[in-house]
């Protein structure tokens, strides 16, 4: 008996949305981000005085109100406002509607690390104080971390695949993975996929800075962040949110879509090593890089550009160093590799999105945005980082890289459409 064999579909993305610490659009955010603009201030949602790490990458001048109504703003947290946001703008962008025809072939996946977490904070500190007749019946589906996918299914009316993969800081690019993945099996023509985070609240902020992971330059907030540089002393919170609309390639062709580029592949492994420190040799890194490129079909020799992890922090940062060494050897000197966390602060679940956002940008534009605050190089971290200016470089093949708290890593291969 002979079987037919399918080729698996291509997968590409055609509408982008942003909600971020240096923009609320995407075209806001990419002229800052080629600006080398830091989103890092004094906090503002809360009182840090007595913190020490009094600083953050926090969204600015964010009204929901102006997408979505009041019932849903008041029935959801900050992360799932950010979801639903950028998933709307990403629509409108890649101009596809959802309708009743076809709406069991679009599906969702955006992933958060925390989702509502303020909310239990805020609906604890007033059960202590005002009693549980004052908690309010939404405060379950508030703090429950696949609401950030949810409410994004009930606005825009999707009965596809739906799903929230919570990988920690993995969990913003394997959104687009799980996606792809989904797509290839065939279980539908559209996904909208992305990362949200809106953790800034005194009890996060505090647990990270006990850690000893949160930078504390709190007199010069917009120099905190600096990925691989020898002066960094831990990363900059931050909060936003980043959605894509993927679609297969017949999709997207047979409604004359514009298309910004190509998911190529991508590889999820785990150190298998510790639940906050990254494996010292990189060992899990160093699995998802040459996975992913396996995945694609690309080779070292392909890949134009690499958009870093790069925390900030004094382990993060030379653990991956090490990884991009191993993989690609010489090659490792050779290739840009940017930190876009210098500028938007680490956003957790939705980091992985944005910096796939500037790789899709990098890839459209040939521009690749700086790593900011890059001033004292450090003899362990000795690659070329794009020191302070944005630099023009043709990006056909990009990598997405992102390794969570956890031991989790996924790096993602994305591409020029041909």
């Amino acid at each position: 008996m002979k079987h037919n064999i399918h080729p698996l579909p291509r997968i590409v993305i055609t509408g982008m949305g942003a909600v971020t610490p240096v923009g609320n659009d995407v075209v806001t955010f990419w002229e800052n981000m080629k600006a080398g603009i830091s989103g890092a201030a004094p906090i503002t949602s809360f009182d840090a005085t007595n913190f020490s790490t009094r600083i953050a990458c926090e969204v600015k001048n964010f009204d929901p109100t102006q997408w979505l109504d009041h019932k849903m703003v008041k029935r959801s947290a900050r992360s799932a406002h950010f979801s639903l946001v950028t998933a709307k703008q990403a629509i409108a962008d890649a101009n596809f509607e959802v309708t009743a025809q076809n709406s069991s072939r679009v599906g969702v996946v955006f992933n958060s690390g925390g989702g509502g977490l303020g909310s239990m904070e805020g609906g604890t500190l007033q059960l202590l104080k005002q009693g549980p007749r004052s908690i309010s019946p939404f405060l379950v589906p508030n703090v429950m971390v696949n609401a950030v996918a949810c409410v994004v299914s009930l606005e825009l009316g999707t009965t596809g695949p739906l799903n929230t993969s919570a990988l920690a800081c993995a969990s913003g690019n394997y959104a687009l993975l799980d996606a792809f993945h989904m797509m290839q099996r065939g279980e539908a023509d559209v996904m909208i996929a992305g990362g949200t985070e809106a953790a800034i609240f005194p009890l996060i902020v505090a647990s990270f800075a006990r850690m000893g992971a949160l930078s504390t330059r709190n007199d010069d907030p917009q120099t905190a962040s600096r990925p691989f540089d020898k002066e960094r002393d831990g990363f900059v919170f931050g909060e936003g949110a980043v959605a894509f609309v993927l679609e297969t390639e017949e999709h997207a062709r047979s409604r004359d879509a514009k298309i910004y580029a190509e998911v190529l592949g991508g590889r999820l492994t785990s150190d298998a090593y510790h639940l906050t420190a990254p494996h010292p040799d990189g060992q899990g890194a160093i699995a998802a890089l040459v996975g992913a490129l396996a995945s694609s079909g690309k080779s070292i020799a392909d890949v134009d550009a690499i958009f870093a992890h790069g925390t900030s922090t004094p382990l993060g940062d030379v653990s991956e160093t090490i990884a991009l060494k191993k993989v690609f050897g010489e090659r490792a000197y050779q290739i840009p590799i940017t930190g876009t966390k210098s500028q938007v602060g680490h956003t957790l679940g939705a980091a992985g999105a944005i910096s796939a956002l500037a790789a899709v940008k990098a890839i459209e534009e040939g521009i690749i945005c700086p790593t900011i605050n890059y001033h004292t190089p450090d003899p362990e971290c000795d690659l070329d980082y794009v020191p302070n200016k944005a630099r023009q470089h043709e990006v056909n093949v990009a990598l997405v890289n992102a390794f969570g708290f956890g031991g989790q890593n996924v790096v993602l291969v994305l591409g020029k459409y041909r």
